[in-house]
């Protein structure tokens, strides 16, 4: 039988909505990015793209 997920299990529905991505096209990574100041937080090693984090053009 199916069981609801517990409450309050910290787990995130939809997307992460302060944050943004773009693929840096030297690299061909991701980089995360802050939409308050515009700083970048972090970059991924491997070309696959964050999780849950909306793409800028």
């Amino acid at each position: 039988m199916a069981v609801n997920k517990p409450v309050g299990d910290n787990a995130r529905k939809g997307a992460v909505k302060k944050r943004s991505q773009l693929k840096n096209p030297l690299t061909k990574t991701s980089t995360k990015r802050n939409k308050k100041d515009g700083q970048f937080m972090a970059v991924k090693k491997s070309a696959v793209k964050y999780k849950g984090v909306r793409k800028e053009a």
